[in-house]
């Protein structure tokens, strides 16, 4: 008996441990991230993706901003081009995740009619750039925490609360392909893109 008590004594005593390991290593993003209440990260088990057949897909949605460096950005810069864009924030985990997994896809339709631009929805400029120089992010992001009109002209395609969430316009500006949640792989951006790239060659 008395054996038996000692190691439960032990076995309960490695179980608090671990236990007060675990809260003390605990990283608060990752958490949120699994709780999906990480500033208005929408948990989506996963990720939910949606292509828009062309006869299905609405209006070309034009937009103008800030870009995170200064300059001016519009819709009308990516005329006939395939637009991913991506709407992220610097402290929102899976956006974190899903940066290099972006860059890749975004290298690899360099020089092609493709572009990508991120939509910042939280940060000021300077805290966007570092974002970029830390995680290797090579493309810009306007700036939309203080620009309504920017806002309200993705607000039909897609609610900004839910981050991330990666939309791909098709060469006439129209919502193709909707992906919200993490992106789990480059490729399954990749190929979306392909198809629109593809499409009235």
């Amino acid at each position: 008996m008395r054996r038996i008590r000692t190691a439960a004594g032990a076995l309960a005593a490695a179980a608090a441990l671990i236990v007060g390991l675990s809260a003390c290593t605990a990283d608060p993003l990752a958490d949120q991230y699994r709780a999906g209440d990480n500033k208005g990260y929408i948990a989506a088990n996963g990720f939910q993706t949606t292509e828009i057949a062309p006869e299905n897909r609405t209006d070309p949605i034009s937009f103008e901003g800030t870009l995170d460096n200064g300059s001016a950005v519009s819709s009308s810069d990516f005329a006939g081009k395939v637009l991913v864009v991506n709407f992220w924030y610097a402290t929102c985990g899976p956006c974190i995740i899903e940066a290099p997994r972006l860059e890749q896809a975004y290298q690899t339709f360099q020089g092609q009619d493709v572009s990508f631009l991120g939509i910042n929805t939280y940060d000021q400029p300077a805290t966007a750039l570092s974002f970029a120089r830390d995680h290797g992010v090579s493309y810009s992001s306007a700036m939309a925490v203080g620009d309504a009109q920017l806002k309200l002209a993705f607000n039909k395609a897609t609610p900004l609360n839910a981050t991330p969430t990666t939309l791909v316009l098709d060469k006439q500006g129209r919502v193709a392909a909707r992906i919200v949640g993490e992106l789990p792989e480059a490729s399954i951006l990749e190929a979306i893109v392909r198809t629109l790239v593809a499409e009235n060659a």
